[in-house]
């Protein structure tokens, strides 16, 4: 544990998840979940909130709100609204036990230790809050059922940006009672830690399998872990 810690703020994909798990398990599910969805509730009060977030172009019709999806997923365009739509597509896939979080196996563990040290638990995703709790609702971990550890969710939509320190500023002010230099934010992403540190922050890398190659200038001027373990 990083010195004085007392909330930690954890990003998702390749920090507590292996990437893959959303590029080959959750992007895939949404893909195949879309069309069914499309057809059998296109027109419900249920769907219309999703279909109305995206531009009116795109919402014209399945048609043209399928080809826009493809489109954004193809090219990880991590709008907040497409967001919105994959956390309700992964919804029923997490419920009926095809979706389950496959945890680094320190996480779990450490999420205990953590919390039984008073140590506070925050996420901080580019995913969608309702998706981040879906995650954490149901993993591989023991228990499985993490969200009883976690004190708060924070994603792009109610704190802003990842690069950007003042979404970390944001974020640190909803929980005032320990000054910035009292949060350890951990994440796979240089620029994420950069902005982290910024903001007052401590961070590290977390450097998982899976993860893009790190380059020399970012393990130079950051300090780079492998599991939660080292910390």
């Amino acid at each position: 544990m990083a010195p004085a810690a007392k909330i930690v703020l954890l990003d998702i994909e390749g920090t507590v998840c292996p990437i893959s798990f959303v590029k080959d398990v959750l992007f895939p599910y949404a893909l195949e979940a879309l069309p069914g969805t499309l057809k059998a509730q296109w027109d419900t009060p249920q769907f219309a909130q999703y279909r109305d977030a995206f531009p009116a172009e795109h919402a014209v019709n399945e048609t043209a709100f399928t080809d826009h999806v493809k489109d954004l997923m193809r090219r990880d365009v991590k709008a907040p609204y497409l967001k919105s739509l994959q956390g309700y597509l992964w919804d029923t896939g997490y419920q009926v036990g095809q979706l389950k979080a496959p945890l680094f196996p320190d996480v779990a563990p450490k999420f205990a230790s953590w919390t039984g040290d008073g140590v506070r638990i925050i996420i901080y995703s580019s995913g969608s809050v309702p998706a981040q709790k879906l995650l954490f609702g149901h993993t591989n971990g023991e228990p499985a059922n993490l969200i009883p550890s976690i004190a708060d969710f924070f994603d792009t939509v109610n704190a802003g940006p990842k690069t950007e320190a003042s979404s970390y500023e944001k974020i640190a002010s909803k929980h005032a009672d320990y000054p910035a230099d009292q949060w350890l934010f951990l994440s796979d992403n240089g620029k994420e830690v950069e902005a982290a540190k910024q903001a007052g922050m401590q961070s590290f890398i977390v450097d998982r399998p899976g993860n893009a190659e790190l380059s020399g200038e970012a393990r130079r001027q950051h300090k780079v872990i492998r599991t939660f373990d080292e910390l």
